[in-house]
């Protein structure tokens, strides 16, 4: 066990200070080109807004320290006896680098600026700094895990300290966050809302090393990964140029990037339909029953419906109002559940995500007598549609005269599935292109951090999973670039099982997307795996064992990162295999790792199968445990592929002594 070394100085002069944390303003999205007027103080703090008090800086590391000033101002830094000195360029911005030190605290963080600003934070401890990252599972907090009625932060997980970064989008890099952060220390009560992963596995990490433990908990349920990797490395990826092309326009002006977009769009509709709904009148459309979501209608076909349905509606306006109506005018939707792209006579004039849908009007878009209303609304779980209260669909007028839009019989049309998932568009926040990364990232500039933990995949299902290992593993890249650490370690939580019970070997997503996980960490020398097929809850998406999934990642973390010789924590992924060879007709599959590999329940092993070339011909298998191998008898001319594991929810009983399941895989059989 590591003794954390506490300053002595700095403790007894904190004992003697009260009240909260500094002060902060909250940060203003300021662009690269907005500086401050010469010689003005800013009515901020000094320091960026992820300095506060109570925070965690990394230990064994330089500590980069940055903020804002007034243009040209001088800047010291101070921790404890460090100091450091930077200068603040034309924009105000300043960055100083403490040299690096050992874990310790708590102690005062200072900064002094010329131009007489100054800021103190207290109970600043130094230790190793994580951020947890990724999609829901890696949201969950704490009250929701299993056996969240248990003592969950003790007396000594003070030195645990917790920040949570905002749910935000943006379509270019943020230099500060959007909304104000502050960094807590782990008690029973402000755990409960904290990523449940993220803080089980800083207190496996506390109890090890004896450090301060910092976890930013930066993550969004229903993320892509897409949305998490920037772009210049999604440009260095390929595939994504038009999108990113529509994202750069859209940065700068909004309804440039919606034009150029809709007509990526447009032409994939075209191709894939035959026909143009937003531009042309007539057709088979069915009038809308109630603006309530579609699954509400009583039509059977849409009661459990995901996918595309068109709204249509023709309303008339009077020479007057088409004049009113030229300048300044506004369409209001009300809620439009999920992504809509909607159009005016022909013409886009918005592409948005859930939630109430206001556009601006392109002047001239408005003309007397009739007009037709075109929205297309993609919604893939939940409710679906354009709905609630009359009041809320309207045109507002440049006079400031307002046309309801609820009276003149709204029709739909449904979307056969077999036409295929749309283009998303790129300013998505879930399934955008580097949106989460430039709002949520991105300002965390290169704050020194020890690991990177991520658990995200089950968005990616169905969604470009036949890419995820490259995703993975330019993400890793990409923020290895970010925070300036090319060795920068990155856990990954395997997906868990979820799904119907499997009764023949098939195609699987969710095994693909794990597998690519596999291959991405394998593949790396600086990440680890927690394997958590074992963990899952085949009814809930969210299983409740977060505890074990942020043990396992602890695992992960003393092979991968602590590397402690003696220590017999386990590996960077638990027992894995590696090679599966044709011996006569049986095959042998090496396995590492695998010390006190068992069968649980029976003498034989499940969940195994053999997959001609192709695997469209699969048929389960039995296989036996013979020391650091993996026997199946049997094996037939035209094997040519094994799977374990190969299902949404796959049974298995293959364990090591630790009480580690064998990692589901896919090889390809070669001969001895």
């Amino acid at each position: 066990m590591r003794t954390l070394r506490l300053c002595a100085a700095a403790g007894a002069i904190l004992a003697g200070l009260a009240g909260g944390p500094i002060a902060s303003a909250t940060p203003n999205r300021q662009s690269q080109d907005e500086g401050q007027v010469a010689g003005h103080v800013p009515a901020g703090p000094l320091m960026a807004s992820l300095f506060t008090d109570h925070g965690v800086l990394q230990r064994d590391h330089p500590i980069s320290v940055w903020g804002q000033a007034s243009p040209g101002a001088e800047v010291e830094v101070s921790l404890g006896a460090l100091k450091a000195q930077g200068q603040a360029g034309p924009d105000g911005r300043w960055r100083a680098v403490l040299p690096s030190t050992p874990a310790g605290g708590p102690y005062l963080l200072v900064a002094k600026s010329s131009d007489g600003a100054e800021q103190t934070l207290q109970d600043v401890l130094v230790g190793d700094v994580y951020v947890c990252s990724g999609q829901s599972n890696m949201e969950q907090p704490v009250r929701y895990a299993q056996r969240a009625w248990d003592p969950v932060a003790g007396d000594k997980d003070g030195i645990i300290r917790l920040l949570t970064v905002a749910k935000d989008s943006a379509p270019a890099p943020l230099d500060v966050l959007a909304h104000p952060v502050g960094w807590t220390p782990a008690t029973p009560q402000t755990v409960e809302e904290f990523s449940a992963v993220c803080f089980f596995f800083g207190q496996a990490v506390r109890e090890a090393e004896g450090v301060p433990v910092g976890l930013i908990a930066d993550s969004w349920g229903g993320s892509s990964i897409q949305a998490w990797i920037g772009s210049d490395h999604l440009r260095r990826l390929g595939g994504h140029e038009a999108a990113l092309d529509a994202l750069d326009v859209y940065a700068r002006d909004r309804r440039k990037g919606v034009q150029l977009w809709s007509r990526v769009w447009q032409d994939w509709w075209t191709q894939a339909a035959g026909d143009r709904p937003w531009a042309e009148q007539g057709g088979d459309w069915t009038s809308v029953p109630a603006m309530t979501p579609w699954e509400q209608w009583g039509v059977a076909s849409l009661a459990a419906f995901d996918g595309m349905v068109w709204y249509r509606l023709e309303f008339d306006l009077t020479p007057a109002q088409a004049q009113a109506g030229a300048g300044a005018a506004e369409l209001s939707l009300g809620m439009v559940d999920q992504i809509n792209l909607t159009w005016l006579n022909g013409q886009i004039i918005g592409i948005g995500e859930a939630g109430n849908q206001t556009y601006a009007i392109p002047a001239g878009a408005l003309k007397p007598g009739r007009n037709q209303l075109t929205i297309n609304v993609l919604d893939s779980w939940g409710d679906g549609g354009v709905f609630g209260s009359a009041n809320t669909r309207f045109l507002r007028l440049g006079d400031g005269a307002e046309v309801a839009l609820d009276g003149f019989g709204w029709r739909y049309r449904p979307v056969d599935a077999r036409i295929g998932q749309p283009p998303r568009a790129p300013w998505e926040a879930l399934f955008g292109l580097s949106t989460l990364s430039n709002a949520m990232i991105a300002p965390l500039h290169d704050y020194g951090l020890r690991g990177v933990l991520w658990y995200q995949g089950e968005s990616n299902v169905g969604y470009e999973q036949d890419r995820y290992q490259d995703y993975l593993a330019e993400l890793m890249a990409d923020w290895r670039a970010r925070f300036g650490r090319a060795d920068l370690p990155f856990l990954v939580a395997q997906l868990a099982d979820f799904g119907a019970l499997p009764d023949e070997g098939g195609p699987s997503g969710w095994a693909e997307i794990r597998d690519a996980q596999r291959r991405a960490v394998e593949a790396d020398a600086n990440a680890g795996m927690a394997v958590t097929i074992d963990l899952g809850d085949r009814h809930d998406i969210h299983p409740a064992q977060k505890r074990e999934v942020g043990r396992r990642l602890a695992q992960a973390a003393q092979a991968v990162i602590y590397r402690d010789a003696d220590a017999g924590r386990g590996s960077k992924t638990g027992p894995a295999a590696e090679t599966a060879v044709r011996v006569g007709d049986r095959l042998q599959i090496r396995l590492r790792d695998a010390s006190g590999l068992r069968s649980v329940g029976s003498d034989q092993a499940i969940g195994l199968e053999l997959c001609n070339a192709d695997e469209s011909d699969c048929r389960y298998a039995q296989g036996r445990v013979t020391g650091d191998a993996l026997m199946i008898a049997g094996l037939g001319s035209s094997d040519a592929v094994v799977r374990y594991g190969w299902d949404d929810a796959p049974v298995l009983n293959l364990f090591n002594a630790a009480g580690l399941p064998l990692g589901p895989f896919r090889l390809s059989i070669s001969s001895e």
